[in-house]
């Protein structure tokens, strides 16, 4: 069989071994439920309290403004529950728009902002939006999911304070891939464990001290009654074990630009480069090509072995163009346009095989 090439490291990372260590270690002597005050109970609790311990220094925040949920989607929804005035962009991922969507079909106010061909927001564009408002909710993805463009969150943090406006930044993208300087701004912070390496099924939101969300889900006690439902010390072991190795990550990711910049060298005349021009993550490149249907470009990069997306995870199986990619250049290039993202494991024979397969997918399904 032709080895695989996993090029789709935006969507999910393979578990790291000291994840999965973490997680065996944890699986003989967690299995208790951490609100229970007997001793099986308060090894799984201790667990979960390392977990957010670890997620918290990450965040530069304390572990009491912590909140574990399900997902990284979940933790947009949290933050942005019961937001009375939304400011927000098309570029954002699906668990954001869509809530903003939700939003104004239920009567609330969403200013959009507009999109630039390159992808990054304007904090003249944010100023504007926020003018004469109260009380507003910014959200904003540090690093796009599709794009890697890495939004000024300083400069756009600095006009939120400005403005009395409430920032949430989604770090969901750029834990561990970008420097913590370049997300580490906000009043609340979105996460998500399995985009750096770490078990499905946990995220996290970090919120500042004092601003205390309205819950998505009603329940129990567990989070301070902000995400009900009993933890999985499990995957919190998991967790804390992938935020230990963050700074790791960002330097091997750091080294990935220039296996990225090089496979744009080899497909300049051939793909155009979304977000081109403006500050990105090292890792990803949105490649469009002219004459061809995404969908059908993954597809059968997938029967050479090799594994790209048309766009993000959450959309996939959709046959509606990238609205991201739409917003910046139209719905025409959005279904042309392939996500391709390396990782701490990419190697350069990797990129060779990828962009072999490429030539040959093209030969057979470009149209002229």
């Amino acid at each position: 069989m032709t080895p695989e090439i996993y090029l789709d490291w935006n969507a999910t990372t393979p578990p790291h071994p000291a994840v999965l260590a973490a997680i065996e270690a944890a699986r003989g002597v967690a299995w208790g439920n951490p609100a229970s005050v007997h001793g099986s109970g308060r090894r799984a609790r201790a667990l979960v309290d390392d977990a957010r311990a670890a997620v918290a220094a990450l965040a530069g925040r304390d572990p009491r403004d912590v909140i574990f949920t399900g997902s990284g989607t979940e933790a947009n929804n949290l933050a942005l529950a019961g937001a009375r005035l939304l400011v927000t962009s098309r570029l954002e991922h699906p668990s954001v728009t869509r809530v903003a969507e939700e939003h104004e079909r239920s009567g609330g106010e969403v200013r959009w902002l507009p999109v630039a061909p390159d992808g990054c927001l304007s904090a003249g564009a944010v100023e504007e939006a926020l003018r004469g408002t109260s009380g507003a909710t910014l959200a904003v993805a540090a690093v796009n999911h599709e794009t890697g463009v890495v939004q000024p969150l300083p400069e756009l943090a600095e006009v939120a304070r400005r403005s009395g406006a409430r920032l949430h930044v989604d770090a969901v993208q750029a834990v561990g891939r970008v420097r913590a300087e370049l997300w580490r701004h906000g009043d609340s912070l979105a996460i998500a464990a399995h985009k750096i390496r770490g078990p499905k099924g946990m995220g996290a939101l970090i919120v500042s001290p004092g601003w205390v969300p309205r819950p998505v889900l009603r329940g129990g006690a567990q989070e301070r009654g902000l995400r009900p439902g009993t933890q999985d010390a499990v995957a919190a072991a998991g967790f804390g074990a992938a935020v230990e190795r963050v700074e790791e990550s960002v330097e091997r990711y750091a080294a990935l630009e220039v296996e990225r910049d090089g496979l744009e060298r080899a497909l300049a005349g051939v793909a155009a480069v979304n977000g081109a021009g403006a500050p990105r993550a090292p890792h990803v490149s949105s490649l469009a090509f002219a004459g061809t249907q995404s969908a059908e470009l993954a597809a059968a990069l997938d029967l050479e072995g090799v594994h790209v997306s048309s766009g993000s995870a959450c959309t996939a199986g959709t046959s509606e163009p990238s609205p991201v990619i739409a917003a910046m250049h139209g719905a025409e290039r959005a279904l042309a346009t392939l996500r391709v993202s390396l990782g701490e494991e990419t190697t350069s024979s990797e990129v060779a095989g990828f962009l072999q397969a490429l030539r040959r997918v093209l030969a057979r399904v470009a149209r002229p």
